[in-house]
C-alpha cells in the first residue's frame, strides 16, 4: 500500500500520539462516549493542564474532537485515523501471514523428507 506524503504524516502524527499510554487510555475511555476534560482527568495522577495537553496531541492527530457544548467541550474519539493505522498494520499482518505460511510449508515439506530419510537408514540396516 503505497501512502502520500500527507497520509504519511497523519499516519506518523497517529502512531506518535499511540505511543503514550495516558493518550491510549484517553482513547478507551472515549471509545465509551463523549466526556469532558475533568471526566477525562479523574483517573489519572496529573494536573488538568497536564491531560489538556495529551488532549491537543490527540487533537492534533486527528484521533478525538471537541463537542459543541462550549461549557462542558466534551471531548469524541474520531475513528479515521485509527481505520488508517489499522490498514497499515493490516497490510503488514497479510505480508507476514503469507511469509509464515511459506515457512510452514517448508518445515512440513523437511519433516517429510526427514522422515523419508531415517526410513532409508533402517532398511539399509
Amino acid at each position: 500500500m503505497s501512502y502520500t506524503q500527507a497520509q504519511s504524516r497523519r499516519l506518523d502524527a497517529t502512531f506518535a500520539a499511540l505511543a503514550d499510554p495516558t493518550r491510549r487510555a484517553i482513547l478507551a475511555r472515549l471509545a465509551s462516549g463523549e466526556a469532558s476534560v475533568n471526566d477525562l482527568a479523574k483517573p489519572f495522577k496529573m494536573s488538568q493542564p497536564a491531560i489538556s495537553k495529551h488532549l491537543k496531541v490527540l487533537e492534533n492527530a486527528g484521533l478525538i474532537s471537541k463537542g459543541l457544548d462550549k461549557q462542558r467541550r466534551p471531548r469524541r474519539i474520531e475513528a479515521a485515523p485509527l481505520k488508517v493505522a489499522n490498514e497499515w498494520i493490516e497490510s503488514y499482518r497479510q505480508f507476514w501471514e503469507v511469509r509464515y505460511e511459506h515457512l510452514d510449508t517448508l518445515l512440513e515439506e523437511m519433516k517429510i523428507e526427514a522422515k523419508r530419510k531415517s526410513k532409508r537408514k533402517e532398511k539399509k540396516k
